[in-house]
């Protein structure tokens, strides 16, 4: 249970940034030590989903942010 609390309430969200960090990370990594005559298209499309992938960060962290409630005592 301790893990489930580490991926917060948007597991899936989470799950979609992981995976397109990773397929980014390896594109890019394809384009840059690959002998290959289109490597710009690889470098270029694995930044591109690196870039992607930090709006899926963003509603990650985004919609896990917790506000305490008025009962709470805060004033």
């Amino acid at each position: 249970m301790a893990f489930l609390r580490l991926l917060g309430r948007c597991a899936i969200i989470l799950l979609v940034a992981l995976f397109c960090d990773l397929l980014g990370l390896l594109i890019l990594l394809l384009g840059i030590f690959a002998p290959l005559s289109s490597w710009d298209f690889f470098v270029y499309s694995g930044a591109l989903l690196l870039a992607f992938s930090l709006v899926f960060w963003v509603f990650w962290y985004t919609l896990n942010i917790e506000v305490p409630s008025k009962d709470q005592g805060v004033h």
